[in-house]
């Protein structure tokens, strides 16, 4: 099993869009290339308010192959959407892992 993390801190002047275009159109775009077996939406919590609009998407996978699927196919557009409909409103990391237990 392999998780996919994608963390992003969402500025204040966009949230409320930012989250409703996540869960309408753009985790269900990811899913929808088929490689994905679940995703999850977590908001991180932390004892600084400045952190409030920090998230976690979670994404699993089968295997590294259908990872290096989706870096192939699709991630490259479905970053580029995020960026431009959220420019300068956002940083994002990603993390892969793999579960060894």
């Amino acid at each position: 099993m392999i998780l996919y993390n994608v963390t992003v801190n969402i500025d204040d002047s966009v949230h409320d869009e930012w989250l409703e275009w996540m869960r309408s159109k753009h985790i269900p775009d990811v899913l929808s290339t088929g490689l994905f077996t679940e995703s999850k939406l977590y908001r991180i919590r932390t004892e600084n308010e400045e952190e409030e609009n920090t998230y976690s998407i979670q994404y699993f996978l089968r295997s590294m192959d259908d990872y290096k699927i989706y870096q192939k196919e699709y991630a490259e557009k479905l970053q580029f959407e995020h960026t431009e409909k959220f420019k300068d409103k956002f940083v994002a990391f990603r993390t892969i892992m793999e579960l060894v237990a």
